[in-house]
């Protein structure tokens, strides 16, 4: 063989192992490129799935944020709406006609009135005279204090057992108490 023939043969192998290499190359930076981009595209849908759910988490926190704010708003116009009927009701109560008054005092007096208790009027109280004159203020020794007292309305009882507020406001609070609910739910249905 000669020489050339030899060179020949070792540059021919020597492709042939280089071609072999940068194939095998290739290949790993293939199969290395897919891999990485498996993984990157899997780190992606992780962070977008991430994402979404934190934005659905944001948009729900805001959501429920709004329905609070908005509940608050609804009531506090309900609290209002009460507040004006309340307000309403104390302006007639302090404008009764007399009969009215006169009737409203006596069913007062009968009910929470007990044997020898003391009456003080409110000061802007017009008809205190003539409940004085009732024939309940007679029947149940009733005293008539002439002082009088800076309420909304209506009378204060002083008793040896226990002193009771009839003014028209503690009225009103007391029966808002005891009725706002069935109130509201047949105003706001």
């Amino acid at each position: 063989m000669s020489m050339q023939l030899v060179v020949d043969r070792i540059l021919l192998d020597a492709k042939a192992e280089a071609t072999a290499i940068v194939e095998e190359a290739e290949n790993k930076a293939k199969a290395l490129l897919s891999t990485v981009s498996a993984r990157a595209e899997n780190e992606k849908n992780a962070v977008e799935a991430e994402m979404q759910a934190k934005k659905e988490s944001v948009l729900e926190k805001k959501r429920a944020t709004a329905r609070l704010d908005s509940a608050k708003i609804l009531l506090g116009e309900k609290r209002k709406t009460l507040d004006a009927i309340y307000r309403s009701a104390l302006s007639r109560l302090q404008t009764l006609e007399k009969e009215d008054c006169l009737r409203l005092a006596t069913r007062l007096l009968e009910t929470y009135a007990e044997n020898g208790d003391e009456i003080y009027f409110a000061e802007n109280f017009v008809y205190a005279k003539e409940v004085s004159l009732l024939p309940i203020v007679q029947t149940k020794s009733l005293k008539v204090a002439k002082e009088r007292l800076p309420l909304d309305g209506g009378m204060r009882l002083k008793g040896e057992k226990s002193d009771k507020d009839l003014s028209y406001g503690a009225l009103l609070s007391a029966d808002r108490d005891e009725n706002q609910a069935t109130l509201a739910k047949k105003l706001f249905k």
